[in-house]
């Protein structure tokens, strides 16, 4: 019989355990001193945790074969952390650097696309942040959209995405500008170094796998409520955000964010302005306390360089109230009255700091 600790914790059910100590410790998170006891953010909360959890059995448990890769979407709709930008299609893959794969699709037409490798997980202490990068801009494209990447330690000719040999995770980001018109782009990974792997499932994987979801879910909630906290030292202001700790992350190095808290009492709203620089794409967003976009399903909560109106001068106002001022680019709280925000420039020449100022609705002028 293997004498492997993973084995022995399986079965033994130490893994199963350890991963629910894991969650309890995320939920002190939630029921923290310092995190705001109101009942729809404390409901939120635990949502978000359960969402974690979700996202972390997927990847750790369902698709964490890094011999049979799989690319799934761990945030979307109903799965958010990080601020998570509602115009983004994520994917994520588990891979490893010892290995070589390959990536295959049809471009589409999809306004941003970009492919990292990352080495590290929330929770997993260590290394953690960027081992390559491509972009789609980049990328050798046949005539009918059909494209080929590589994924290696060592360069290759062609479109080649580097890795490290600790690389163990790729992600993709999708980006829309105008969601209704706009296709994204169809992928697909395999490994094409040796054999396919074993689908056979092993006390040694699950107890592998629920390890790693269980520190993803209290790892990432920690990182991301101290992140809230932090942000509550400027609030409804947006300073830029450091780019080693965003990188860190697990961030897209094309981004120069603007992380911030949010907090407006009845009657007033927060006005953004900024001169948008010549870039690929912008946007700015509002999220909860946990960094979970709101609920963009349903309401208008973002807005970014299409669907923004301007002023002739090219400058841009961004409405943040409760109720609609009447204004074209009003979003809305969705019945918070504070939260987390962010402001990204992607590809930008110039990086100019959105200004803000909250004001009395009564006194709005449109």
């Amino acid at each position: 019989m293997p004498q492997d600790s993973s084995y022995d914790q399986l079965m033994s059910g130490v893994a199963w355990e350890e991963f629910c100590d894991n969650l309890k410790m995320a939920g002190q998170i939630v029921m923290a001193d310092k995190a705001p006891d109101d009942p729809l953010t404390r409901a939120e909360g635990f949502r978000y945790l359960s969402r974690l959890t979700r996202a972390a059995l997927e990847a750790f448990v369902e698709y964490s074969d890094p011999l049979a890769p799989v690319l799934f979407r761990p945030v979307h709709e109903t799965a958010k952390m990080g601020a998570d930008n509602p115009d983004f299609y994520y994917q994520w893959a588990a891979i490893d650097g010892k290995h070589e794969y390959c990536i295959r699709g049809n471009r589409g037409s999809i306004h941003y696309l970009g492919f990292g490798t990352y080495a590290g997980q929330y929770g997993a202490g260590g290394r953690s942040g960027k081992t390559g990068y491509l972009e789609g801009r980049d990328l050798e494209i046949k005539p009918d959209g059909s494209f080929e990447i590589r994924l290696s330690c060592c360069k290759q000719e062609g479109n080649w995405l580097p890795m490290e040999e600790d690389t163990s995770s790729l992600i993709v980001r999708q980006m829309y500008l105008d969601r209704e018109k706009e296709k994204p782009a169809d992928l697909r990974i395999e490994r094409v170094d040796g054999g396919k792997s074993s689908v056979q499932l092993s006390p040694e994987k699950v107890a592998e796998g629920l390890g790693q979801a269980g520190r993803l879910v209290a790892g990432a909630s920690a990182i991301f409520s101290g992140w809230a906290e932090d942000f509550k030292k400027h609030v409804n202001q947006l300073p830029e955000f450091d780019q080693k700790t965003s990188l860190a992350a697990h961030g897209d190095p094309n981004i120069c964010y603007y992380h911030s808290y949010w907090r407006l009492n009845e009657g007033e709203a927060l006005l953004v302005e900024a001169e948008p620089p010549e870039c690929d794409y912008w946007n700015f967003q509002l999220s909860n306390h946990w960094m979970e976009s709101l609920d963009y399903r349903y309401n208008r909560i973002s807005i970014n360089k299409h669907t923004a109106r301007y002023r002739d001068d090219g400058s841009v106002r961004i409405v943040v109230a409760h109720e609609d001022p009447g204004s074209d680019n009003w979003l809305t709280t969705d019945g918070h009255r504070f939260g987390t925000m962010c402001f990204r420039w992607v590809r930008a020449r110039e990086h100019p700091r959105p200004r803000t100022r909250v004001v009395e609705l009564s006194a709005f002028e449109t």
